[in-house]
């Protein structure tokens, strides 16, 4: 059999097919979501309408229509569609594909090579697209769960348009899903199934803006509701169906950082309730709890310091607190942790003072130690003067000595500013004693 089927001869997906294989939309009237993109006058509805031939790659999360957007390209271009996994072929595979669809374009054929999960080729492989896509040999679209900024090269990048996919809203599920109940063909309306009121809407709101999650946990649903006594699917029914919500995650992946920086950034700005959530969704998903530990040390440090000296205690008591405990018993430690420096008074003081610490010893001149803080435990290191005008704090008044510590050419510079917040209102008022004692020394000379 030949690789090259048309996609027109594509026909329903068979019974014993999922779902959500069997209700994949076939044309663009059936298609749900992506208004942005898809609209009357919309960039890719434009692009399929005068068949315009560019390679593209689709962004987005799963379950939104990458790839039934690309077969229902083919459909409507009336190109031979051939699909491939990332994950489940090899460059040499494709390769060989890219050949026989040139010399099928000799002939007038046209073929769509859509790759999914394009991002889980390396730099050499992607780089083998680039003579097939700009000879036209192939239209190549690509789909991919990560930011192409990141994984797609370049070169590649400048040959595609890409198109960002948006997750599916509930509503939107919960149409796909009453479409799924009434349609007898390629649904389950053989089975004369009804919804009871909210059942629909709990299995969307549980499929995360996921399409395929939605339909998968209706056709459990349907089954369960096919061996209760009325063929309805109640909210209990569609619970049991559930079992646990899928959540969009993934540990090495963009929504990886996006939540980490929901976090941190509601913790910044003093909000709880945002904090808990945010810290929820994470572990719920599956991230580990130290990691989550480690960035609220982080957190404590960066955003808080000496404002609250206390969150760095906090913070690493709840990261030995996962350590013994590990989780779920030790999740509400580090909610603990993250409520408490939320609420905490905040102070990027020490984040910035010693970032320009950072900056002048990348910057500047790396002097010598001056010779009185040098420490001289040899006879000749006192020949040389080492220690020589050193001071001991304790011996003078105020126990603070009118000695210059940073090198010569840093004479004077302040790295620590402290704010007016919690503790460091205190620091700041230390401060200012600790200059009017050196004044008043520097007066007496």
């Amino acid at each position: 059999m030949s690789l090259f089927v048309p996609a027109s001869s594509e026909k329903s997906a068979p019974v014993a097919a999922p779902l959500a294989e069997r209700m994949r939309p076939h044309s663009l009237g059936e298609f749900l979501g992506q208004e942005h993109l898809l609209g009357p006058g919309k960039p890719l509805r434009v692009q399929i309408e005068r068949d315009d031939a560019s390679s593209m790659i689709f962004w987005g999360p799963p379950g939104v229509g990458k790839t039934t957007l690309a077969k229902i390209i083919a459909e409507t271009t009336q190109a031979t569609f051939i699909e491939f996994s990332a994950v489940l072929a090899g460059i040499k595979e494709i390769k060989q594909v890219m050949v026989d669809a040139e010399k099928a374009a000799a002939w007038g054929s046209r073929t769509i090579l859509f790759v999914d999960e394009i991002h889980r080729f390396n730099k050499a492989q992607q780089d083998a697209f680039l003579p097939w896509v700009e000879r036209g040999a192939i239209r190549l679209i690509g789909a991919t769960t990560e930011n192409p900024s990141f994984e797609i090269i370049a070169a590649l990048l400048s040959r595609c348009r890409v198109y960002t996919l948006k997750a599916l809203t509930d509503a939107q599920i919960v149409t796909l899903l009453e479409r799924a109940l009434a349609d007898s063909e390629r649904g389950l309306g053989a089975q004369h199934l009804t919804a009871a009121p909210g059942a629909l809407e709990l299995l969307a709101s549980y499929a995360s803006g996921d399409a395929r999650n939605g339909l998968n946990a209706l056709e459990v649903a349907a089954k369960l509701a096919a061996d209760a006594p009325q063929p309805t699917i109640t909210r209990e029914i569609a619970t049991e169906a559930l079992q646990q919500r899928v959540l969009l995650y993934d540990k090495q992946g963009e929504e990886h950082y996006n939540l980490i920086s929901a976090l941190h950034k509601s913790v910044r700005n003093s909000d709880p309730d945002a904090s808990m959530y945010w810290l929820g969704r994470m572990l719920q998903a599956g991230e580990d709890p130290l990691y989550v530990a480690r960035r609220l040390v982080r957190m404590a440090v960066e955003d808080i310091g000496l404002a609250a000296p206390e969150a760095l205690h906090i913070t690493l008591a709840a990261k030995d607190t996962v350590d013994f405990l590990g989780s779920p018993e030790g999740d509400l430690a580090l909610a603990e942790a993250a409520v408490f420096l939320a609420l905490a008074p905040k102070s990027n003081a020490l984040y910035t003072g010693y970032s320009e610490v950072l900056a002048d010893i990348e910057n500047t001149r790396q002097e010598p130690v001056p010779l009185h803080l040098r420490n001289a435990p040899t006879k000749l290191m006192k020949e040389l003067d080492y220690g020589k005008g050193y001071q001991y704090a304790h011996d003078v008044e105020g126990r603070v000595a009118d000695m210059e510590c940073l090198p010569e050419s840093l004479r004077g510079r302040r790295y620590y500013q402290p704010t007016q917040e919690g503790r460091e209102k205190a620091m700041a008022q230390r401060l200012e004693e600790i200059g009017k004692i050196r004044e008043g020394k520097r007066g007496e000379k």
